[in-house]
């Protein structure tokens, strides 16, 4: 159930913070935070992570819909054998996922605000994207496989 916290709460603090945004800085204005190094830029993306697919809303909507649908009926089936790593990670991914859909089925386009200046500028749904991306094949890469060797010497033990 822990999951559905995590999506809950990303996409809530996406929100938020996006509303904050929209609120109190005007469109393409910059607040800088760290001078050259970190600034809070309000912008509207079109398109997906860095722009491409830039005006293709349909397209966008359709496939992110369909991925958040596929990630979280797949949650749901593996909720109770899942590995934690793996349930959060996935978790962040539809969280963020969600945050972003919800710009852009409502607006047509996402808020992105976070400028680090040497990177494309984005929010806290790309974020969770992100880390839940890293998290996901830390799992696969590295912890299922010691998983997986830990089961195959329990089981060579019991022989």
């Amino acid at each position: 159930m822990y999951y559905v916290v995590i999506i809950a709460a990303v996409v809530a603090l996406d929100q938020v913070t996006k509303y904050l945004v929209q609120v109190n800085m005007d469109l393409n204005h910059t607040i800088p935070i760290l001078d050259g190094i970190f600034h809070f830029t309000y912008i509207h993306n079109y398109g997906a992570a860095f722009r491409i697919l830039e005006n293709h809303q349909i397209f966008l909507l359709s496939v992110t819909g369909l991925v958040i649908i596929g990630m979280f009926l797949y949650l749901l089936w593996k909720r109770k054998t899942g590995h934690i790593l793996f349930l959060i990670s996935v978790a962040l991914i539809i969280g963020g996922g969600i945050g972003n859909f919800i710009d852009r089925a409502l607006q047509g386009y996402v808020v992105d605000f976070f400028d680090f200046r040497i990177w494309p500028i984005f929010n806290i749904a790309d974020i969770a994207v992100v880390c839940g991306c890293i998290l996901f094949s830390f799992f696969i890469l590295y912890w299922e496989p010691r998983l997986h060797k830990k089961a195959q010497i329990q089981c060579g033990e019991e022989e």
